[in-house]
């Protein structure tokens, strides 16, 4: 099993972070995983984006060419990275910013509201973990026990504050269903 996935958005929005976790959480759960970050100089605001490869065998190269899942985060990541996701794959994306259609008709599209998700949980900054949780839903790539390992594991260094918080998010984001 090879698993490829990029996550994209706008810097700020913590699209490295979601990555971050997913990674942490793969190997918390002891597959072999590769984290590759991209984002422009100007980081918030700009393009920002990654790629988690996760594997039951080693990994050649962090680079993803067909990623077998896309997240986008908003309408240029949708624009950008829809003709990447592989036949079959899915598109996940964040429907409070992604505002147009996208065109592929051999993927499974995932519409979520993560940022009115967050919103109702009192944790706006919180989007992107519950993207995560959609994620490990929809994806089936890790279980929900070991993805709150590590989202606890990451936001205990940030500050013991924000862990119960964005295990709330986590939880809602893995707990949303589409229609």
């Amino acid at each position: 099993m090879l698993i490829k996935t990029l996550i994209s958005g706008f810097g700020g929005q913590g699209v490295l972070f979601i990555g971050y976790c997913l990674t942490t959480a793969a190997m918390d759960e002891d597959y072999h995983t590769t984290y590759l970050p991209a984002y422009g100089p100007e980081v918030r605001g700009g393009s920002a984006n990654c790629t988690v490869s996760i594997s039951d065998e080693p990994i050649a190269s962090p680079v993803a060419s067909a990623p077998e899942y896309v997240v986008a985060m908003n309408n240029p990541s949708l624009t950008r990275f829809q003709n990447s996701v592989a036949k079959g794959g899915a598109l996940l994306l964040n429907s409070d910013l992604v505002t147009i259609a996208p065109f592929r008709d051999d993927v499974r599209i995932v519409r979520a509201p993560v940022v009115t998700i967050a919103n109702e949980l009192g944790n706006p900054k919180g989007m992107n973990i519950v993207m995560l949780g959609v994620m490990i839903q929809h994806t089936k790539l890790l279980t929900l026990a070991g993805t709150e390992r590590a989202v606890r594991k990451l936001f205990a260094e940030k500050g013991q504050h924000l862990v119960e918080p964005n295990v709330q998010a986590l939880r809602a984001g893995f707990a949303w269903k589409t229609a």
